[in-house]
């Protein structure tokens, strides 16, 4: 009876201070204030820890329809196809699923906080996990602090401390939660922050999740940053991954320099991953481009990488296309590519195609 009555009072001073509330069970909970400054605050709190302890608090995201909660199979989906749950285990070990836009799980109401949870285990924070508000989360009776009174731009230079090796409290092996949650913040300085990931001397896993991060979250300024890089970056590979990053931009110039991209990077690899994912996000509407590639890109491996493109097209859009190609294509190698894929499409069209070759 006493938790209840401790989780009906969370609920009532999160709403005095205007911040969503976490639906939270099962929780030892307390509210306190980090006017003081959220390090010093966590500090002593992780110090203090008993057990497995949870820090929690919320900052605004960008304003938009998304759900973060648990991934049915508890891994990481950075896709938008996935199944979702009716809430978290905040101690389980899987990672958080994210749904935006369209999905299944996604409110019509657009989200304007996230929640950031910190756990604590033998003095360390040893895992970030970003949720919304509308994630149910069971905390198994552990306790939980729940922080009010954040500054958003202490957030982003606290985890960041956690994950640039410069905070003594840091106590885990991947990034990838304190770098999502410092992406979902709102705050200006959550660009600056990604942006010096993206720097050559960062460590390559790491430029590559921030560079994903500036696409998928941070609007125009975040494609205008990983344009910069993909013209300029000296990293073949990590130009290679940022044809992916930039593909995830809701920009309207994104398509566009995926475009000059397949037809100007000097790597082979490049062009032909700018090829994929133009097919991927922009379909019959750059199927004359991917059409040029196979034509006239002077390397034979691009033009089986366009093909291959040709594929990804939502719908089976790709399929006339690459009838044509198979029919009338100079190179033989990229005929023999364009049918082994129309056998693989199982459409109507390519069978029928195939078969009046089997005839001839």
């Amino acid at each position: 009876m006493k938790r209840l009555i401790v989780l009906a009072l969370l609920s009532v001073t999160l709403s005095a201070f205007g911040q969503p509330t976490p639906r939270l069970a099962n929780a030892q909970a307390q509210t306190m204030s980090a006017a003081a400054g959220l390090a010093k605050t966590i500090q002593p709190l992780v110090a203090n820890a008993k057990g497995t302890t949870w820090i929690g608090y919320a900052v605004p995201t960008q304003s938009r329809s998304r759900y973060i909660c648990c991934c049915a199979d508890s891994m990481h989906d950075w896709g938008r196809n996935g199944g979702c749950t009716g809430g978290c285990r905040l101690d389980s070990d899987g990672g958080s699923f994210f749904n935006s836009n369209n999905g299944s799980c996604v409110s019509d109401q657009p989200q304007t906080h996230i929640l950031v949870f910190l756990r604590v285990q033998a003095g360390k924070i040893t895992q970030v996990r970003p949720f919304t508000p509308d994630c149910a989360l069971d905390a198994k009776n552990l306790p939980v602090y729940w922080l009010t009174e954040i500054r958003d731009a202490e957030s982003v230079e606290f985890l960041a401390s956690l994950i640039d090796g410069k905070n003594e409290l840091a106590g885990f092996r991947s990034h990838h939660g304190a770098l999502d949650a410092i992406a979902l913040h709102k705050d200006a300085s959550a660009d600056a922050k990604l942006e010096s990931y993206l720097l050559p001397q960062s460590p390559a896993k790491l430029r590559e999740q921030a560079a994903f991060w500036m696409g998928e979250e941070r609007g125009h300024h975040g494609f205008e940053v990983l344009r910069q890089y993909i013209r300029n970056d000296k990293d073949s590979s990590f130009r290679n991954h940022l044809t992916f990053a930039i593909s995830q931009s809701d920009d309207p110039e994104a398509v566009g320099e995926l475009l000059r991209t397949a037809h100007q990077d000097a790597s082979s690899q490049v062009r032909g991953q700018a090829l994929f994912w133009l097919a991927q996000k922009a379909g019959n509407k750059v199927a004359k481009d991917i059409g040029d590639a196979i034509d006239n890109d002077p390397d034979t491996d691009v033009k089986k990488k366009a093909v291959f493109a040709l594929t990804q097209m939502p719908e089976n859009e790709g399929v006339p296309k690459l009838i044509e190609v198979a029919s009338s294509n100079r190179n033989m190698v990229v005929r023999k590519e364009a049918i082994f894929w129309l056998g693989q499409s199982g459409d109507p069209r390519a069978l029928d195609y195939i078969e009046k070759l089997l005839l001839r």
